[in-house]
């Protein structure tokens, strides 16, 4: 067995290496809103050695409560000279500057705190938080203490100090029971600061066990892949950093259950480190094509995808097809079912008279006209009553809606959705919008992808956030490689390194890519992005004029916006 030395940052940030203030307020009431702090009392310690201890009295403005007083000991008289809030807070947030905070019902004491700095208008540093009654419940039983109370753990865990509501006494107890807590996570192999505030008992100790698992994994972007015995993927992952990312697999954070009943089965993750975060978004949706792993819902079947076409004949019509072929006629999609190609289908033949009927229709041979052409929704050239060259003008529009400028076809969709509309007829209406938007979204696609599809290779780069250049290669709409510049260096030689390096892609037939639509759509959005410039390019990066893409976005946050209104029902 191959043995690996971890590191620290492997494992986190050492409990040992943790500087903690633990900390305990006296107030006149439960509302942090309405009733003020009389005393803070903290501790200071570090790998279980006090390093200081901080306490004031505070003058809260108003009067302590009688049964309070009675509670804590503490007077009026006791607090009349104390100093006013924001300077005690002012002392005690520079007292605990760089540590961890640590509270008995923190949820309490940090929301006194936070209501201070928010009346003395000072932002909240935002320490990390160990609440030590949430890992009581977790670990110490009714048969061991009868509640979770600060004096109930005091006695179980044999503190020193007996905690008597004030504020530093009970900082000094809650001390003993938070070593006592990490001494018992301790052995059921909780080392780390990150371990201890993720810690649940809700998470199975079957899948706790398995957390070595994320041992030895890259602190790096890239892919993971759950495996199970047998070497079979289970499930494919990304993320900005393998290592903490797989980690989360088995504390209280992961909350689907499909995730638990795979970690269960998982024996192994094999990590795949990438260049940039786009390559390994890509290499994710390849993996998961090629392995189809039973836990990953999306993304695992990329070869169903639809087209509309223009057939190729005398009298076109549109036809609804899986692949692009080598025809010389105009395509739109990719659709995600062919029940979205059809809504796009019936979008142009609610505004155009394309014929619809599916048998070829001959130009010297007329037959009986169908119920369409009676119905004025077709020019009858079945019949003779349209010629080829009648129907071609059809048929110019149509190409013109589907390759070019939509904004008409918007105008004459949104006059038939209001007339529906006027008749109190919304569902129709609804209809007309759904099949519209379908169409137009298809048509946006094609629109996009095909001058990717066209261009041979498109070398592009942006500022990665360590202040490097993040490079890309894309041919024919499939990233071919990716490379990261360090800061400060030239990037030219990673970009030329990049260009011999990086995969062959033979051209398609445009507008579909060399890749599956979920790769070149992710690719698409990425090159929108802020930033992004074009270091070379062997083609054409054009977009039509008034084309569906400018109509998509013109239309999709509308509707967006009627589908979060409440009430609001889509058809």
């Amino acid at each position: 067995m191959q043995m690996v030395q971890g590191t620290l940052d492997d494992l986190g940030t050492p409990l040992s290496d943790v500087t903690f203030v633990v900390v305990d307020l006296e107030t006149t009431g439960g509302s942090p809103s309405e009733c003020g702090i009389t005393e803070i009392g903290a501790v200071k310690v570090r790998g279980g050695v006090v390093l200081g201890e901080f306490q004031t009295f505070v003058n809260p403005g108003q009067p302590i409560p009688a049964f309070i007083s009675v509670l804590t000991g503490i007077t009026d008289a006791m607090v009349r000279g104390a100093p006013r809030v924001e300077p005690a807070l002012v002392a005690f947030l520079e007292f605990a500057t760089g540590s961890v905070l640590v509270a008995h019902n923190a949820g309490f004491d940090i929301s006194f705190l936070k209501a201070a700095c928010a009346r003395a208008e000072r932002d909240w540093p935002r320490f990390p938080v160990v609440d030590t009654v949430h890992l009581a419940r977790q670990l110490v039983t009714r048969d061991e203490a009868p509640n979770h109370r600060l004096g109930s753990l005091a006695v179980l865990f044999g503190a020193t100090t007996t905690p008597d509501h004030r504020a530093l006494h009970d900082a000094r107890a809650t001390v003993d029971v938070l070593h006592g807590l990490i001494a018992r996570v301790g052995s059921l192999g909780v080392h780390s600061l990150e371990e201890l505030r993720a810690y649940s008992a809700k998470v199975p100790a079957a899948t706790r066990r398995k957390r070595h698992l994320a041992d030895g994994l890259p602190e790096a972007p890239g892919v993971y892949l759950f495996k199970d015995g047998q070497g079979r993927v289970l499930y494919v992952g990304t993320s900005v950093s393998i290592r903490t990312r797989v980690r989360s697999y088995f504390t209280a954070s992961e909350q689907r259950r499909r995730m638990a009943e795979m970690v269960r089965i998982a024996e192994s993750v094999t990590p795949i480190v990438c260049a940039t975060p786009l390559e390994a978004e890509v290499r994710e949706l390849r993996l998961i094509a090629e392995h189809k792993p039973r836990y990953n819902r999306r993304s695992r079947h990329p070869e169903r995808a639809w087209w509309v076409k223009l057939t190729v004949e005398p009298f076109p019509r549109l036809s609804i097809v899986r692949d692009v072929a080598d025809d010389d006629t105009r395509y739109v999609g990719p659709f995600a079912s062919r029940g979205s190609a059809a809504d796009a289908v019936a979008a142009v033949h609610e505004i155009l008279p394309l014929r619809q009927c599916l048998e070829r229709l001959s130009a010297t041979k007329p037959r009986s006209a169908c119920a369409l052409a009676d119905m004025g929704k077709c020019g009858a050239p079945c019949t003779g009553a349209q010629s080829v060259e009648d129907y071609s003008a059809v048929v110019a529009e149509a190409v013109a809606l589907l390759a070019g400028d939509a904004t008409s076809a918007v105008s004459t969709w949104r006059e038939r959705m209001d007339h529906l509309a006027e008749q109190q007829r919304f569902e129709d209406a609804g209809i007309v919008r759904d099949r519209m938007l379908s169409l137009v979204r298809g048509a946006s696609r094609a629109q996009r992808l095909d001058p990717l599809s066209r261009t041979a290779e498109l070398l592009v780069a942006r500022r990665s956030e360590t202040g490097g250049w993040e490079v890309m290669c894309i041919r024919h709409g499939r990233l071919a490689g990716s490379t990261l510049s360090p800061r400060g260096a030239d990037p030219m030689p990673y970009v030329e390194a990049l260009r011999a390096s990086a995969e062959v892609v033979p051209a398609p037939l445009p507008p579909a890519t060399s890749a599956t639509p979920e790769e070149s759509e992710k690719i698409l959005r990425w090159l929108d992005a802020p930033g992004v410039r074009v270091v070379d390019i062997d083609g054409a990066w054009t977009c039509p004029v008034g084309g569906a893409t400018g109509v998509r976005q013109a239309l999709e946050p509308v509707e967006a916006s009627k589908r979060a209104t409440p009430g609001f029902r889509s058809a």
